[in-house]
């Protein structure tokens, strides 16, 4: 009885996300201002990310795109501006209304309880409990661990597994909060070639299915053949910010990564490829 009771309140409690047509913005920024230990990493940022698309933030170490991911998520306070999800302040939404809304998959997964791969998984149902929502846990994860192809190893202790098949589980447990809104950190960093592209085809997929995704890469190559849009970001501020075939200019990538480039189209898709400018070898004898 009590607990049926408490089910109740926690369902009255906490406002669900509703479903939205495409191009609804689910998270924007706007003259975004950030510091951390006393310096500005962040200035005047605006940014907007719409159901149905995958954004890419790409940019030279120092850039902000971590930042600029975190303080989307409302993990990281803003000295000024604003960050709004699903249309409204943010900072308006509980911690668990918000956890309903956006799901983050930070650099690093660490766990210190010796949790096996499905347990870790399904703590991305945690921010559903108690909804009617809570029914779907079961298939949620066993679909989440699917897709990233971690269900094989289900049962064994996260600890034991390597850096790249720890990568997949935190995904699988993203994809498990089944949020409108996915915001992923380097989650291709850890991974072989395969699973890079596994990753980006599934951010692919969740934006044809209605989210909206920002994922923060350092190849360009997979943002330009996967992202609808990318956003450079330079010294704290977006240089850029649009298709890949726009942005992928080589004068305007050879200044912000300080390293001369070329950008080439795919010769099958068309696809812009950025390479690194070359003197060509000498194998003269």
């Amino acid at each position: 009885m009590t607990r049926t009771l408490l089910r109740g309140l926690r369902r009255r409690a906490r406002r669900l996300p509703s479903p939205a047509p495409l191009g609804t913005v689910r998270a924007e920024a706007r003259a975004l201002r950030v510091r951390l230990g006393g310096r500005t990493v962040l200035s005047e940022v605006d940014l907007r990310v719409a159901a149905g698309e995958v954004v890419a933030l790409v940019g030279p170490n120092g850039a902000g795109k971590s930042t600029l991911l975190a303080a989307l998520a409302q993990d990281l306070p803003a000295e000024s501006g604003e960050v709004r999800i699903d249309g409204r302040p943010a900072d308006e939404w509980s911690a668990g209304e918000l956890a309903l809304r956006r799901a983050v998959l930070p650099q690093s997964a660490r766990l210190s309880f010796p949790f096996a791969v499905e347990e870790v998984v399904r703590m991305g149902r945690a921010p559903w409990a108690g909804t009617p929502a809570e029914d779907e846990d079961d298939r949620a994860v066993r679909e989440a661990m699917a897709a990233a192809e971690v269900a094989g190893f289900a049962s064994r202790p996260f600890a034991e597994l390597s850096g790249g098949e720890r990568a997949r589980v935190a995904l699988a447990r993203v994809l498990a909060q089944r949020t409108p809104l996915l915001l992923l950190d380097e989650p291709t960093a850890a991974l072989d070639l395969r699973h890079q592209e596994l990753v980006l085809r599934v951010c692919r997929e969740r934006a044809a299915a209605g989210a909206a995704v920002v994922v923060v890469l350092h190849d360009l190559g997979l943002a330009g053949a996967h992202a609808d849009r990318v956003a450079v970001l330079h010294e704290g501020r977006i240089a850029a910010d649009g298709p890949p075939g726009r942005v992928y200019a080589p004068e305007l990538l050879s200044r912000v990564y300080s390293q001369p480039v070329e950008v080439i189209d795919h010769p099958r898709t068309g696809e812009p490829l950025v390479l690194p400018r070359r003197d060509g070898r000498d194998f003269a004898s």
